[in-house]
């Protein structure tokens, strides 16, 4: 295992890290990964003490080595309505007790504005991270290497910065969708030692992308509640929980989220994850053996996400959880009580059959029986073949939601099916899907070293996953933790099982990152697709149709061994700026 080469800040530095409960969003944590010894000599042969300029969105940089690359200003394009995104650097080998970077206005030839508002600026933030190794199953922080990386990005107003040490710069511009198209100029100031002004540009195209909500890309990043109410220290569905969950939903709603993650028993997933999973809904067994269900948190929750701009599908899980355990409060004993059931007896059957008929009945009420799914992940194909048999008796018009492996015995089953990047639809059962208007996805987990999101994973490898459904002809993308954080998640996301970073895209704050930001892009470039192949169509544009597709069929996962992701992206992306 490689050493470390900075110093880590003393516990009670890093425990100070959750210090943002109040007014999370503008407030400093502690670095704890301080540059020690590093390549000091090279640092010394700066041209001067602070420099600065622009470098790329596909790379994490190196928190203690000079970039290289960097240019003094960038030029951008984007569609009216699309979020573009640059990297800006600023390396010092003298320490800097303050830095702050504004932007200005961008303004075309016309006098035409983009105003700052659409404009943010974030610090890059570095976690600790490890390695795939042999990706899932348990693992020890000895048996891996580990490093540090750049991927949380901070929303704060200024930052230190260390000698001979590099502080990126996210820079995003959101472009209206009602600027006109042009050249649209402006500068970046940034204010460290001294001010440094950098000159920046974005050619907006007349082309117009719609906002996420009118995305046909299924996205589905599974949400976890109780997480956010550990992180922030509030009784969990208090009313601060709620108040802190809303920027962290509505975040995930403008990247096109389409699905309400809920709990319908608890622990659906066995204690695996950092934080566990509470049911959502209430079950009770009555002294005479009968059932009632109390639905007032799922109610409550439900409607709270569908306020945040998720609002086209609600995935309960699980009747097949990974302990084949199922918790309800008995009133007879007074106590709660764990039944073990397996999948097919009479004491499975007898316990979900009375509650899935209730549960009907009650989302009927509420409007939502249509958006709502059943949904299990990666069960046996006779597991799942009990619980279509079941979910029918109880009542036929229930969907059912699976991501796991590809079963044709199953699959007009199944309203959501979502299958492992290994495997695909048949071309005409993907087709008879989509006329259906089936969502038919694809995942990755820790399965997979690459493409994947991890925190050690190359950042084009995000927006590769948006041109792999678009060339295979899936209708989108699932990952199974959107903010399962784990323990320190602002400086270490390793965990007990699995590759670091697979248990959460976004940070505490909420921060955004790295690989949210370019999972974002490649969801727009896949909208974009779409919307060229239906434009080429309808104007009998085969030129450039046969192009496009021509394009996409590079994209293949096997290639990735032998070519990276950016390089695969690197002229495909220029046919969408035509």
């Amino acid at each position: 295992m490689k050493s470390l080469a900075f110093l880590v800040s003393s516990l009670l530095l890093v425990t100070g890290v959750y210090a943002q409960d109040k007014g999370y969003r503008d407030t400093y944590y502690p670095d704890p990964y301080i540059s020690s010894k590093g390549p000091v000599e090279n640092w010394k042969l700066m041209r001067q003490l602070v420099m600065t300029g622009f470098g790329s969105s596909s790379v994490r940089y190196e928190k203690d080595k000079i970039p290289v690359g960097v240019k003094p200003a960038w030029q951008g394009t984007a569609w009216k309505g699309e979020k573009v995104h640059t990297q800006v650097l600023l390396w010092t080998n003298k320490p800097l007790a303050e830095l702050s970077v504004t932007v200005s206005t961008l303004i075309s030839a016309n006098k035409d504005i983009i105003a700052g508002d659409n404009i943010e600026a974030g610090f890059v933030r570095y976690v600790k991270t490890d390695e795939f190794g042999q990706g899932c199953g348990h693992r020890k922080p000895q048996d891996f290497d580990s490093s540090i990386v750049a991927d949380a990005i901070d929303r704060i107003k200024v930052i230190p910065v260390a000698a001979n040490t590099v502080q990126p710069v996210w820079i995003s511009i959101r472009v209206p969708a009602t600027a006109k198209p042009g050249k649209y100029n402006g500068y970046i100031m940034i204010k460290a030692d001294k001010n440094y002004r950098l000159s920046y540009s974005v050619k907006v195209v007349d082309k117009t992308l719609p906002p996420a909500s009118d995305w046909s890309y299924h996205l589905d990043l599974w949400q976890h509640p109780a997480a956010v109410a550990r992180v922030h220290n509030v009784p969990l569905w208090s009313k601060e929980h709620y108040a802190y969950m809303r920027p962290y939903y509505e975040m995930l709603a403008k990247a096109g989220q389409k699905c309400i993650t809920t709990s319908i028993m608890n622990e659906p997933w066995g204690h695996q994850t950092y934080d566990d999973f509470p049911s959502l809904i209430k079950w009770i067994k009555h002294a005479d053996g009968s059932w009632s269900y109390d639905y007032t948190l799922f109610d409550e929750y439900v409607s709270f996400v569908m306020s945040c701009g998720i609002t086209r599908q609600i995935n309960c899980y699980s009747m097949v959880p990974w302990s084949l355990s199922f918790g309800y409060y008995d009133e007879k004993t007074g106590r709660d009580t764990v039944l073990k059931a397996a999948i097919g007896s009479a004491a499975y059957y007898n316990h979900w059959i009375p509650m899935l008929q209730s549960f009907a009945l009650h989302l009927k009420k509420k409007g939502w029986f249509g958006i709502t799914t059943i949904a299990m992940d990666e069960r046996p194909m006779k597991d799942m073949q009990v619980v279509i048999d079941l979910l029918k008796a109880a009542d036929p018009e229930w969907k059912i939601t699976l991501a796991g492996n590809y079963h044709p015995e199953i699959e007009k089953d199944i309203y959501d099916y979502c299958v492992a990047s290994s495997l695909e639809f048949p071309k005409e059962v993907l087709q008879e899907r989509i006329t259906n208007k089936k969502p038919s996805t694809y995942y990755t987990c820790c399965t997979e070293n690459y493409p994947n999101g991890f925190t050690f994973s190359p950042p084009d490898e995000h927006v590769w996953l948006g041109w792999y459904a678009a060339a295979k002809g899936f209708t989108g993308y699932l990952r199974w933790a959107y903010n399962s954080w784990v323990a320190s998640p602002l400086t270490d996301s390793r965990f007990r099982t699995w590759p670091a970073g697979d248990t959460y895209q976004v940070y505490p704050g909420p921060r955004t990152s790295i690989r949210f930001e370019k999972l974002i892009e490649g969801i727009q470039d896949f909208e974009k697709i779409r919307l060229l192949r239906e434009l080429y169509t309808k104007n009998g544009d085969m030129a450039r149709l046969k192009k496009l597709n021509a394009a996409l069929a590079v994209f293949d996962i096997r290639k990735l061994k032998t070519i990276t992701a950016t390089a695969m992206l690197a002229d495909v992306k220029k046919l969408l700026e035509e």
